[in-house]
This record gives C-alpha cells, structure tokens and sequence, in this order.
C-alpha cells in the first residue's frame, strides 16, 4: 500500500511541474486577467511576506522598546489592527510546492515514506523531495514586496510579466528570480493601485488647468489583498508650482478622501512628505485624490511625488494626527514652501502636527527633544513667523525715520511668545494667536519656559525692559524681544511641533469669533527650518 501512495504522489510531483510550464506560456492580458485568482489562491510563507518587512521602502526597522507599545509611538498601533487579517503561517512556502498543498508534503516529510526503509538501506527516495522541487514563483504573495532599485528609486518585487502587465520598468532584481518594478504615472486622470508608485507631471502643464490622480484602495484588489491599507505617504520627490503671493496659493495642491485634513500647499516643496489617514481598505474601499489647481499666467510647473501604501497594524504608520512624521534622532524639518532665498513666502492656512519617534540615544530612551534654526547661505531666513507690534512707548520720534517704521523695523528683528501683550498705553495685541509655532514644554537652557513661538528668533525668553543702546524698546513683557536664536528643547513626549498660520498676512481687526484681539500687517514671514536632535 505504502509503495501505490508512493508512486501515487511521484506522479502529483511531476503534473505540479508540468502544469507550471503550461503557466508561463500564457500572454499577459490572460495573466493579467487572472492575477488576483492566482494570487489568492497561492498559499505563501511568512518568511518572505512581505508584511513582514518595511513596506515603506526607507524605513529603518528596529526592535520596539518595554514601554513603546502604545498608538502614538508607531510600534504597535492597535487601534489600527483589523480582526482575522493575518495571513496564516501553516501556509507554507514548502507546502505551496506540491498542487495538493498540506497534505501531500505533510505525508512525504513524515516517516510514512522515509521509514518504510530499514536502517541498513541508506537509499532514501523521498529524503530531500522537498528540496528539488523549486517554488512555483509565478504565482508566490510575495509578487508585490518593496524593493528599492540600484538608482535608488523605489519599487515593487514581482516577476516581469507582471512588470510590464502594470507598464513598470524592471530595475535590478529580487529573490526568486523576480525583478524590481518602478512604476510611474505621467499625467492627468489616472487611478494609481500599486504601492510605490511615482506620480511625475506631464512634459507640458498649461495654465489655468487642473491635474488630478486617484489612489483607489480596496482590499479586493489582488496587488491590495494581503492586508488592508490604513495610511498613505506621500514623498515630494521634487514639487515646483507657482509661489503665493501674500501667503496665498494661486496654484494649489490639495488632497481629498483621507481622514487626514492636509493643508493646501503650493511653491516649492520638493524633499517634503504628508501621511494620510484612510479607512481601512479591509473594511471600506475608498478613492483618495490628488489635486493640482493651476491659476492663469506663467510659472514653473513640475512634480515627481512617490506614493506609498501603508498596511494596518505597521509599526512604522505615523501616530494618528500626525501629517509629518520622523523617525530618526536628528534631522531637518521645514514648513511647506520655506526655502533659503530672500523672497520666499509662508503659506496661510497651515494647520497640522509634526511628530517625532522617540529614539535611542546611548542605548536608552531620549528624554528631550531639542530644535534649533538652520543654516542658511542664501539670503533666506530660518524664523519668521508673524511680526511682533511695538509698544507705543517705541513710537518716538528718531531723526530721518517716521516713529512708526523705526519702532516696526525695530519690533520686526525679535522673538515673540506667548498669545498677546498689553502695551503701556493699555491696548492688547496679538502676538503668537494667529501665526505661530507650537512647542509643549519649550525651554531654554536657563529654563525659562514658553510653548508658543514667533517672530523673527526662535527664543522663550521675554525682554521686560528698555534695551540700552538699541533703535527702540518692547516694554510688554509677554512680547518676547531676544534678537538672537537659541535651541529650544522640550521633555513633552510624545514629541510634537504644531505649526498654524491664518488666512491672511495683513492686519486684523477684532471680529467675534474669529479675530478676538488685533493684529499689525506681517512683513517678509517666511515660515520655520528647524534642525531637531533627540538627547
């Protein structure tokens, strides 16, 4: 009996191979209209899922630290986590080699074969079945793993047909005779369902016109399929549109379908990234769009933005809330459009939260995380976030300059913090309300402490008195007025930066509800470049 079963799966062992031959000769629109049975149907081995393994191509694994397991850290996010998504681990790479899956190499890797032979007898037919048999690769779940090309491009690891099925260009190889697949989208009105995608601007953008992308989520989809899709990241390769005049975006660039209210943004923002918030694809299917708006007249227009699916449960999405999101000990942070040139402009309307990863720093938790500007060579300023107003008391008068553009001028080179000061002549004005950057926990290194930040200098630290010897003085305490940048370094975990502006760069004027106190014009408000260091 033993010898009829024997011989039985023998003959299974070569159909299996036959059949796979069969496979590779199908034409690719046959291919593609059955990927997703064949890929459904495949069982696949938790050793090469590509779950297991950074989807977002640049992120840099690590092992979670006692105390990291909460949403906000990225390690384990929970909340996230959708009921019976995991791919079972039974179905294995191994077993996927035979067409009778677990029960034909469950009996050929038992002693039901191996035994049959005495001990004096080394002949063993059945001893190393397994391993001559190569994987049926064509149809392996692995055909959709992140991989990053030898140009440094990211893509997607799948066999060649597959590649030029999605019209990807191979670029260097994975394992499993594989290859890796860019793929690229150029133009208008496409829908994008492949992870790692690059969404680059046609070769001509007229103006005023629009240019759109949909992402389209749906755990139906076969490249989609082995675990639903619970955040977007959007990498800004290069951006270039047309710059605001005044704070406002003529060109605008907005995102529709997410969870996440991104800001619209315009200018010039290449090396910037957004995380998108999405329903579960598992659970709801959902279109997110990409939105270009281009107003009349000439500008350069072009993009080259990457985008990445991110699957729920990661341990590498962003905290919920967090638009930007940073995952190492030190770096660089900018606000859209900040650049270092003399005539760059803040965006209005910017209102979302910069996150940071607590990291390891001498092999222990950090305990601060500390900001300072950056350098800057050409002309740009690395903080300006709205202009303080001088104390009336600054308003007398100076030989050759009226009191008021000395006082302004004056007020316009120092820090701010805080909301609003009472000036001596009894009025309030806003100071860091409107325009601002929130640090919880802010403080110098002699402690004084503020948690909103504005002005020309990134500093905490209030003038309460006449300054000696300088072209005027800011006699509210609550104003600020240090000239000179210092680090800022907060204890507040987890550690968040919220940046805000409003709608406008001119002067305010009280309306209930929304304007509560004055303010003066902005002048030359560029935004924030901050240079971050975990300790």
């Amino acid at each position: 009996m033993a010898f009829k079963i024997a011989i039985f799966f023998t003959l299974a062992v070569f159909l299996n191979v036959g059949q796979g031959c069969e496979t590779n000769q199908v034409d690719q629109l046959t291919a593609r209209q059955g990927l997703d049975e064949l890929l459904k149907e495949e069982s696949y081995s938790s050793a090469n899922n590509l779950w297991t393994t950074p989807y977002y191509y640049n992120y840099q694994p690590r092992t979670p630290l006692p105390g990291f397991a909460n949403a906000y850290e990225g390690r384990t996010p929970m909340n996230r986590q959708q009921p019976n998504y995991f791919i079972k681990d039974e179905d294995s790479l191994p077993e996927s080699r035979l067409f009778l899956g677990n029960i034909a190499t469950n009996l050929i890797g038992s002693s039901l074969f191996n035994n049959r032979f005495s001990p004096a007898n080394q002949f063993r037919p059945f001893a190393n079945l397994l391993n001559r048999i190569p994987p049926n690769t064509a149809n392996s779940r692995s055909a959709f793993d992140a991989c990053t090309s030898p140009a440094g491009e990211a893509g997607i690891c799948t066999m060649s047909s597959v590649c030029s099925l999605f019209a990807g260009r191979p670029s260097g190889s994975c394992s499993l005779s594989r290859v890796c697949c860019v793929n690229v989208v150029n133009g208008c009105g496409k829908t994008v369902t492949l992870n790692n995608t690059y969404w680059q601007s046609p070769a001509t953008v007229s103006s005023p016109s629009n240019c759109a992308l949909t992402i389209k989520l749906d755990a139906i989809l076969a490249e989609q399929s082995f675990k639903p899709i619970c955040q977007i990241r959007l990498d800004m390769v290069s951006f270039t549109t047309a710059p605001p005049v005044a704070g406002t975006c003529a060109d605008t660039f907005q995102v529709g379908g997410a969870t996440t209210m991104a800001p619209t943004i315009c200018g010039v923002n290449s090396g910037q990234h957004m995380y998108l918030d999405v329903p579960s694809s598992g659970v709801t299917p959902s279109d997110v769009q990409l939105m270009f708006n281009f107003a009349a007249g000439a500008a350069t227009r072009s993009w080259n933005i990457k985008i990445a699916m991110l699957p729920c449960g990661a341990d590498y999405l962003a905290p919920p809330g967090c638009l930007q999101y940073f995952t190492s000990a030190t770096g660089r942070v900018s606000s859209f459009n900040w650049q270092d040139s003399a005539t760059a402009q803040q965006l209005n309307n910017q209102n979302y939260n910069i996150c940071f990863r607590t990291e390891l720093v001498s092999s222990q938790p950090a305990t601060l995380a500390c900001l300072s500007v950056c350098q800057v060579a050409n002309g740009g300023d690395a903080f300006y976030i709205t202009t303080p107003a001088p104390d009336v008391a600054d308003r007398r008068p100076t030989v050759g300059v009226t009191p008021a553009a000395r006082a302004a001028a004056f007020a316009a080179t120092l820090s701010a913090v805080e909301t609003s000061f009472l000036d001596s002549a009894g009025t309030r004005t806003a100071v860091c309300l409107y325009d601002f950057l929130f640090i919880a926990g802010g403080r110098d290194a002699n402690g004084i402490e503020a948690d909103r930040y504005c002005g020309n200098a990134l500093n905490p630290a209030p003038l309460p008195f006449a300054a000696a010897g300088s072209a005027g003085a800011l006699t509210g305490p609550a104003l600020g007025g240090s000239a000179t940048s210092i680090q800022v370094c907060t204890p507040v975990k987890p550690f968040k930066i919220t940046y805000k502006t409003d709608g406008t760069e001119a002067a305010v004027a009280v309306s209930a509800p929304t304007a509560s106190v004055i303010a003066t014009a902005d002048t030359g408000n560029t935004g924030f470049c901050l240079d971050f260091q975990q300790r």
